[in-house]
């Protein structure tokens, strides 16, 4: 279990999501209050997981969101809601990645006065990824967890210095009191919140690779749910209570990128803050990593219901992983790069800012999605647990991502900056989705026992 749950919260990236996403979370939603919307996330997320995990002892497919929707709503749904996923994983391998080879960038520019391209660095990074990726999920575990352990230490060291010296005017617990909600954008601050959860999924994707997957699988799933919840409440209550809670938004928006090193080096030291500085880079890293992983094995499951090519279905006779879709991954994310290096993107303002915010809205639509699925799969299934698990808890986690899809949609002009690129970005998203749907009927119409294989 605790290999996968290591896969799953480095997903997380938490060293890369406090220093790089929450500062940016605090300047564009304009709210001290991303402790409570951790806070919240989090018991929505478990809620979710009450049906989710039920889902994944009957559903046993390594495509879990996708795999879900389609056993609870049918084909043509299931097969769009793999498109949108994968879509979705995509946009934040390339986005995330890009931040890698800016952050690598910038680190070797201040210590050794060398100017590099970022997208050097972005090539290099996903580079070692397929060579990781190829192999199987224990050597990928085992590189991030020895990051993960560095960043947890790394962030603690932060929230006791800051927690030790009182903070900037004293400890308050006013950036989790429910009067906070009123200020700034809600919608901009759940979605942050929610971007942090990404990929905790992966407990039901690896559920192939991992032993005793009835037992496991849902262990992992509220182990990781729960462990990046409370960690990333309590490191940004402290942020908030380190640089006080009236003054945080504009300290935020004044120096985004440097808001976490600047009160790491105020209340821990220098040194601290230097070593944070380099294990972002690991930390991005280890993110991307587990987002290869994850399009990999939505990419294997696809192949094996017939809908990609079989030949992404293989799994390597000595690693036992599916390399060849890792290799196909890794080589779409590999051109993507170079053209956004042509086109001459910014890579934080619009591929990472961008990219991030429209898989946040996919992934939150495919839980909406999801949520729905069990109620329908249940309803047709013998012998149906208690009501809570098949009904009550899938509606409210319904209800609520109904609600967070809402507010993300009406506050998605705000993160891209214009209404038109909104409207394209989401558009986009969209797309992927309706994609699916028309692939499941040409092969309802062509090729119909490949239909019925799904």
């Amino acid at each position: 279990m605790s290999q996968i749950v290591f896969m799953v919260v480095a997903a997380a990236a938490p060293l890369g999501l406090v220093a790089g996403g929450v500062p940016l979370a605090f300047s564009v939603s304009g709210s001290p209050g991303m402790p409570l919307y951790f806070v919240l996330s989090t018991v929505l997320l478990l809620v979710f997981a009450v049906g989710f995990t039920l889902m994944a002892g009957r559903v046993r497919d390594a495509g879990a969101f996708y795999a879900y929707v389609q056993a609870g709503l049918g084909r043509i749904p299931g097969l769009s809601a793999a498109t949108l996923a994968l879509f979705s994983y995509t946009l934040l391998l390339v986005g995330v990645n890009a931040y890698v080879g800016v952050a690598t960038s910038n680190v070797i520019e201040r210590y050794a006065d060398v100017g590099s391209p970022w997208w050097a660095w972005a090539l290099v990074s996903l580079g070692v990824i397929a060579f990781l990726g190829y192999r199987d999920i224990e050597l990928s575990a085992k590189v991030l967890g020895a990051v993960l352990v560095l960043e947890f230490l790394l962030l603690l060291v932060m929230d006791l210095g800051i927690v030790g010296h009182g903070g900037a005017h004293g400890l308050t617990a006013e950036p989790v009191a429910p009067s906070i909600v009123a200020t700034g954008s809600l919608g901009l601050g759940v979605m942050f919140a929610l971007f942090g959860f990404i990929g905790f999924e992966a407990t039901a994707v690896f559920r192939t690779e991992a032993k005793d997957p009835d037992v496991t699988v849902p262990r992992a799933t509220y182990v990781a749910i729960l462990v990046i919840g409370a960690f990333y409440a309590f490191t940004v209550w402290a942020i908030v209570v380190g640089s006080g809670v009236d003054a945080v938004v504009g300290a935020a928006q004044a120096d985004p990128e440097g808001l976490v090193l600047t009160l790491t080096r105020s209340y821990v030291g220098s040194v601290w803050a230097d070593a944070m500085q380099l294990l972002l880079i690991t930390s991005q890293f280890a993110c991307v990593l587990a987002f290869h992983n994850v399009v990999t094995r939505y990419q294997f499951a696809l192949s094996r219901a017939g809908a990609l090519p079989a030949s992404l279905g293989v799994v390597h006779p000595r690693h036992r992983a599916p390399s060849a879709s890792s290799a196909v991954a890794s080589a779409v994310a590999f051109v993507t790069t170079l053209v956004v290096a042509v086109l001459d993107l910014d890579p934080i303002g619009d591929l990472y800012a961008w990219f991030s915010g429209a898989a946040t809205l996919g992934i939150v639509l495919l839980m909406a999605a999801t949520s729905l699925a069990i109620i329908g799969f249940f309803r047709r299934a013998d012998g149906r647990p208690s009501v809570w698990r098949t009904v009550v808890a899938p509606a409210v986690a319904f209800l609520g991502l109904t609600c967070v899809v809402c507010l993300m949609v009406a506050n998605f002009p705000l993160l891209v900056g214009t209404t038109t690129g909104a409207w394209v970005i989401g558009g986009l998203v969209a797309l992927s989705a309706v994609a699916g749907a028309v692939q499941a009927l040409v092969l309802r119409a062509r090729r119909p026992a490949v239909y019925e294989r799904l």
